[in-house]
């Protein structure tokens, strides 16, 4: 649809939608208005720059009325930069609107009316700046850095160093950086750097968690919310872990579990995995798609002594995945998602809820904030399978 020459709009933000862009209403025709850059009760001046049937899209002209949450951006790329979208507000009100963005994603698309009760406080980071060991940046035409923020084709924008990256990241971007600029590296590349490897311009072996430091308290709560699942060490038979990666969750439990089960695509994780297992016989990782072995892996003990962790990649569970829960459900399972839209979806899928056809009961939903100061979540969701006749075991 083409843009109408709008006059700057003055606009009250009433929210923050997933993503991060604010929302407010026009004036003329009550149609939404995303706006980034803003807080929920702040009065701004905005600039309609795309309109769509039901909602409109703007640029942040002015705050006129700020909010007391409204903090100064550590980075002078923020605004420009399309990774952060949260620098503007105290780190209490990012956790605060990420926990009701993941509750209001869970009733809305989930269809769980009664999501709000079950969603916990967010987890806070313990670093808020400078906690990724890694970032990958693209070079393009002399420029070395990330795209620019707004819709439709984006520019390179060029970047010394980012705020959110740890110190020995920023040494390994400025090293970068030189070599870039003397030609010695080719053009229109991504690179990676990383804290482990200040020389490396290549991506990891395979996906580590960015931010080390909620990556130790994610896993600190997948392991509680196991043990409290099979309080009894005698019945903890048998934990899957699902997309296991290296073996992160499961080497957290491996004195806990009288069988553990990974299963991983990436073969190089895999033997990451298998080495570090290597003095734990009842400890054992697959190699391959998880639809292919859960099902032969979830009848290896008792429905009632099995915990399955999931934590696929950001489309979510396929549906094949979906099926073979069903078809044989275990007692306890542990959804861990790094992109709430699609964990929202597999639940519905799941059919989690309290009807009584209902293959789950929902415990809890943990937010966790892996990535401060942009609009990426982290959720790790408690389910129980209903009693019996319900559950079909």
């Amino acid at each position: 649809m083409p843009v109408r020459r709008f006059p700057p709009v003055r606009l009250s933000i009433d929210d923050i939608a997933f993503g991060g862009r604010g929302v407010g209403r026009l004036p003329d025709d009550g149609r939404a208005v995303f706006v980034p850059f803003v807080l929920p009760g702040e009065e701004v001046e905005a600039e309609v720059v795309a309109e769509h049937r039901r909602h409109v899209e703007a640029r942040l002209v002015a705050v006129t009325q700020p909010a007391s949450a409204r903090t100064e951006p550590r980075c002078p790329y923020f605004g420009r930069c399309g990774g952060c979208s949260y620098q503007h507000a105290d780190y209490a009100t990012q956790l605060s609107i990420k926990r009701k963005q993941v509750a209001d994603l869970l009733r809305r698309v989930g269809r769980l009316t009664f999501a709000d009760a079950t969603v916990r406080a967010t987890v806070p980071s313990p670093e808020i700046y400078g906690y990724r060991n890694r970032i990958t940046v693209h070079a393009r035409d002399g420029a070395l850095g990330f795209f620019t923020h707004g819709p439709g084709e984006r520019a390179l924008l060029d970047i010394e160093e980012c705020p959110l990256a740890a110190p020995a990241v920023n040494t390994a971007l400025h090293a970068l950086r030189a070599r870039y600029q003397r030609g010695v590296l080719p053009d229109g590349r991504n690179y990676t750097v990383s804290d482990d490897d200040p020389s490396s311009a290549d991506t990891p072996r395979f996906f580590r968690q960015t931010n080390d430091g909620a990556a130790s308290r994610l896993r600190e709560l997948v392991r509680a919310l196991a043990l409290e699942a099979v309080p009894t060490a005698a019945a903890r038979g048998h934990l899957i872990d699902a997309y296991c990666g290296d073996g992160f969750f499961a080497r957290s439990l491996t004195a806990d579990f009288q069988r553990i089960t990974g299963i991983e695509m990436d073969r190089r994780a895999v033997r990451a995995a298998q080495a570090a297992a290597l003095a734990a016989p009842h400890e054992k990782y697959l190699a391959g798609d998880v639809a292919a072995h859960l099902p032969a892996a979830l009848t290896l003990a008792a429905a009632a002594e099995t915990v399955l962790l999931v934590d696929p990649p950001a489309e979510g569970l396929h549906e094949t995945v979906i099926a073979a829960i069903a078809a044989r459900p275990p007692a306890t399972l542990i959804y861990i998602s790094c992109q709430p839209p699609t964990l929202a979806r597999d639940l519905a899928r799941l059919k989690v809820g309290h009807a009584a056809d209902s293959l789950y009961e929902l415990l809890s939903v943990t937010p966790l904030d892996m990535f401060p100061q942009t609009a990426e979540i982290e959720a790790v969701v408690h389910l129980r399978a209903r009693s019996g006749d319900a559950a079909g075991f």
